[in-house]
């Protein structure tokens, strides 16, 4: 079955990606997307415990969150993280990216 239809996230997937030529250029062009309006820092839970997401980073294949716990750091992947409620301003961006990875 087929995943349905988001008009409005393919539009902003439109947008990020207007000059992509591949995956590559359509990951970066969202992951500028996200950066610019994902506010950050914001808490979430992984894994059961608090985290706070420090900022998002793109390393070759995929967006991560950079989290943070006292003095420990993680690399989550962002189609991994679960997202607080209510979510951080901007992650609309988010929803768009793990719509465009779903394809």
């Amino acid at each position: 079955m087929a995943p349905k239809r988001n008009a409005a996230l393919e539009a902003m997937i439109e947008e990020a990606t207007v000059d992509a030529y591949n995956d590559d250029e359509q990951l970066t062009g969202l992951f500028t997307m996200i950066e610019e309006n994902v506010v950050v820092p914001f808490t979430t839970t992984a894994l059961g415990v608090e985290v706070t997401v420090k900022k998002l980073d793109l390393t070759g294949d995929s967006i991560v969150a950079i989290c943070a716990r006292g003095r420990d750091r993680q690399r989550i992947d962002l189609l991994d993280l679960p997202l607080p409620t209510p979510p951080p301003d901007g992650s609309v961006w988010i929803d768009a990216y793990r719509y465009w990875a779903g394809r």
